[in-house]
């Protein structure tokens, strides 16, 4: 049976950009103003015959309207729901479905305040430790303002643009055209557009009187230092950056302002991150790398070497080559250090991350620290059934020196198994058989699995089934949420 499609917020949300009234849409598109009305409250579905019309009418590409950007919506505020502070049986997906799909933006309003309610309980913690030793500063209970944590912010602001930024995408391709830009003279090329364009003098300096820092700028002396401990490809990478800083920074400004961030710090960490992104589509412009990946059944290690770039710099630029009308593979992407910790990620796909608490073990992102620099492959199938192969590899940040231990993070790449004749690590795995993929799930908090032995503890709003006289292998057994109490 083909799926009905309701997207009445979508359509009302084009009407008002456009300034257009019911009426007069209705008269465009060549419908009744009830009838459009009914769609718009999803009342009624689109049929395909509309569809066309109002792709015709906005210009838009059909797949980007149809996109369902609700299940990111609907994955966050299941995992801010199964929260204890939300009393009562958890809402099944249908009603999650209806909520999001009636007002997304009622739905972000409640992940924000769910999200100011976790940090204002992580300060009070924090301050509770520290108050049998001193009293708080008057800085620490200023910090309990704020409705989200800014690194948070972002990342949500990233999450929802599907992690493409047209404007400095478009804007990095059209410079690497226009300068002739060439991946295997990448470091002088860019060295040399500093200089002309901006005149700006890049100099490598040594770590000796203990500077940490891996790029300084001093515009008093226009001289970009960069440290020496730095890979080519990312000395490059730091090159592109101040790049973006320089010649796109009215850009970025408005980009920030757009976001209407909550807080002067979550501003300024979405100017790092949009130079970062710039810098990523410098170094690897938008249609050159998406035709390599496609041509190299994205392999990640000739990507690095055809765009002088490293292991997690492609991971990270695969995740983002989603330009309409251009689209690469849906990949999701993620960076995990030793203790587990998501130190940053993003999905292009139905794979979502959780917001709080750690990752399922069983991904095979935790795996790759036991074997350092090499890919390791998994096939793995989600609660809702949906299949991915995924890559995982370790990569190290130098320290420099003895006294000073080099950083060690995990990167995790992987799609939906639906596109393995395009991914060049399907090779040898049988998608079909779905018995051969490895259970795991978003969090154990999350996860309604009943039979996964390495559960480190039940998921919230489940019933506990206890019997002191037998022993499973399964570490709690328990009622999925969903189900009826006893």
């Amino acid at each position: 049976m083909r799926k009905k499609l309701f997207l009445g917020y979508k359509l009302r949300r084009l009407r008002e950009q456009r300034g257009l009234t019911q009426a007069s849409l209705a008269k465009t598109l060549e419908l009744s103003p009830s009838y459009l009305n009914q769609l718009e409250n999803n009342q009624r579905p689109l049929t395909l015959p509309v569809l066309m019309r109002i792709a015709a009418t906005f210009e838009l590409e059909l797949s980007a309207f149809l996109e369902d950007e609700d299940s990111r919506l609907i994955s966050d505020l299941r995992e801010a729901l199964a929260d204890p502070l939300f009393v009562g049986a958890p809402l099944t997906s249908g009603e999650l479905r209806s909520v999001v799909g009636s007002s997304p933006e009622l739905a972000r309003r409640v992940l924000s305040l769910h999200q100011a309610y976790q940090k204002l309980h992580e300060r009070v913690q924090s301050l509770a430790d520290s108050l049998s030793n001193r009293e708080p500063s008057s800085q620490e209970v200023d910090s309990f303002a704020g409705p989200q944590f800014p690194y948070e912010e972002v990342r949500d602001y990233f999450h929802y643009c599907n992690n493409y930024i047209g404007p400095l995408d478009e804007a990095a391709e059209r410079l690497w055209d226009t300068e002739k830009i060439h991946s295997g003279s990448l470091l002088n090329e860019l060295a040399a557009y500093l200089k002309r364009r901006h005149d700006v003098r890049v100099k490598i300096v040594a770590d000796e009187a203990g500077e940490t820092a891996m790029r300084s700028y001093d515009a008093s002396t226009g001289t970009l230092r960069l440290s020496a401990l730095l890979t080519s490809s990312s000395r490059a990478f730091h090159m592109a950056n101040q790049i973006a800083l320089l010649e796109f920074g009215d850009l970025i400004d408005e980009l920030v302002d757009q976001a209407k961030f909550s807080s002067e710090d979550a501003r300024s960490i979405c100017r790092v991150g949009l130079a970062n992104y710039f810098a990523g589509a410098l170094v690897m412009p938008y249609r050159a790398f998406a035709a390599q990946a496609r041509a190299l059944r994205h392999d990640v290690e000739q990507l690095q070497s055809r765009f002088a770039a490293s292991f997690e710099q492609v991971c990270h630029r695969l995740s983002t080559l989603q330009r309409p009308g251009a689209r690469g593979l849906p990949f999701y992407f993620v960076r995990v250090d030793m203790a587990g910790n998501i130190t940053k990620r993003h999905s292009a796909t139905r794979f979502h991350f959780a917001r709080f608490g750690g990752a399922c073990p069983l991904w095979n992102v935790h795996e790759a620290f036991a074997q350092p620099g090499k890919i390791l492959v998994q096939f793995a199938q989600m609660p809702d059934r949906t299949t991915y192969i995924s890559i995982a590899r370790t990569v190290t940040k130098r320290g420099g020196a003895y006294l000073k231990p080099s950083r060690q993070f995990a990167v995790g790449l992987g799609c939906e198994a639906s596109h393995a004749p395009e991914l060049v690590y399907a090779a040898g795995i049988d998608i079909t058989d779905v018995k051969a993929a490895v259970p795991i799930g978003v969090n154990c908090r999350l996860c309604e699995r009943t039979d996964c032995q390495q559960r480190a503890f039940p998921p919230i709003g489940s019933e506990l089934r206890v019997n002191e006289h037998h022993r499973s292998f399964v570490p709690y057994l328990f009622n999925p949420p969903d189900t009826p109490p006893r």
